[in-house]
């Protein structure tokens, strides 16, 4: 059975299942994945695009801008003030992700030959520093009003903008974060979570000003602001995490290793005396945000000829794209029992440091 693949940005779908093509372990017909997940088999084509998404998200920012400072103008307070000042970020938030989608999209060349996915990790990483930004301004804002509170007015109006704004911003975070799952954006999923807390900013912006109506405790209002700002910091600290970890190569979720630990599995042989004939080692995976790589040493028997060697690469090179079309597979063959001069120097390394801190520790 002949395999086709089609390629839909960086992600492969994979048209004809394994089961159709008689593979070692191959499980029965089932529905195209992405990054392991199910898809329907016309989810792309209800799904807008990222960099649709993201101009979506631009225009609702510039919307909700207009409204949060309304709020502020009409009532002169400064929990309404942070909200609109957060929205600015959503701004330049959306406007750089939508920048670095686009470069993100650019096919591998000479000097980036595994693509620019990565580039969607600067996005996340500037829109959590526009977060920390935004909160000092709230801070600076916010802290003189507990000595000297000021009187709120049109509360009536500024609660029923506020209110708009912030179903305009669930609406598309929403829609952002159910994207970021299926294109597997870090981009996607930083402007989603910031938009989401800034929904629930908003929820407690409203429900404290409401207080402050009630009630007449003008002192709520800077307080409200402050309380803000904290929150913000803390997602904005959760974004340049995020986005730093992934600049350094980190691992696939374990989840994912373990399901490419056991499609390996099917692979593996043993002789009639229970030693292995056909063994995988040195497997090693790293994401980078659209995209995810494993590498990996395949120890076959010196007797096999380039042929049986190259076709069982490609049985297994098959089996992992069939449950993560966007992994970029890469195969070392090995006679068994040989390592590369490489992990040699490097497992022995390893040894001379466990040896040393074991001395170190009956000394």
């Amino acid at each position: 059975m002949r395999f086709a693949f089609t390629r839909i940005k960086t992600a492969f779908l994979l048209e004809n299942p394994p089961a159709a093509s008689g593979l070692p372990g191959a499980d029965t017909a089932s529905a195209p994945t992405l990054c392991g997940r199910s898809l329907p088999g016309d989810v792309f084509m209800k799904m807008p695009r990222p960099k649709t998404l993201l101009m979506i998200s631009i225009i609702t920012a510039v919307v909700t801008i207009a409204l949060k400072m309304g709020a502020w103008y009409v009532t002169g307070s400064v929990s309404f003030l942070s909200d609109g000042m957060e929205s600015f970020v959503n701004l330049a938030g959306a406007v750089f992700a939508l920048t670095m989608v686009t470069v993100a999209e650019r096919p591998a060349d000479a000097e980036h030959p595994h693509g620019h996915h990565k580039a969607e990790y600067f996005s996340s990483g500037f829109e959590g520093v526009l977060i920390f930004g935004a909160a000092l301004a709230i801070l600076w804002a916010a802290v003189p009003r507990l000595w000297s509170p000021q009187p709120l007015e049109e509360l009536g109006w500024g609660m029923g903008l506020s209110m708009l704004s912030t179903l305009l911003n669930g609406l598309v975070a929403w829609l952002l974060l159910k994207a970021a799952k299926l294109h597997n954006s870090i981009a996607l999923e930083a402007d989603g979570k910031h938009l989401r807390t800034d929904v629930y900013t908003s929820v407690g912006v409203i429900g404290g000003i409401g207080l402050v109506w009630a009630t007449g405790w003008s002192i709520l209002d800077p307080i409200i602001a402050i309380a803000v700002a904290l929150n913000i910091l803390r997602e904005g600290w959760g974004l340049i995490h995020k986005s730093s970890m992934g600049l350094m190569d980190s691992a696939l979720a374990t989840e994912d290793n373990e399901k490419i630990q056991t499609i390996l599995q099917r692979f593996e042989q043993v002789d009639a005396a229970g030693k292995p004939l056909v063994r995988f080692d040195h497997v090693f995976t790293r994401a980078a945000a659209q995209r995810s790589f494993v590498t990996m040493h395949l120890h076959l028997p010196p007797t096999w000829t380039l042929w049986q060697a190259a076709e069982l690469r490609n049985q297994v090179e098959k089996a992992l794209m069939a449950e993560f079309p966007a992994m970029h597979s890469t195969i070392e063959l090995m006679p068994r029992n040989i390592e590369p001069v490489q992990v040699l120097l490097h497992d022995a390394q390893a040894d001379a440091l466990t040896a040393a801190g074991a001395e170190n520790a009956s000394a």
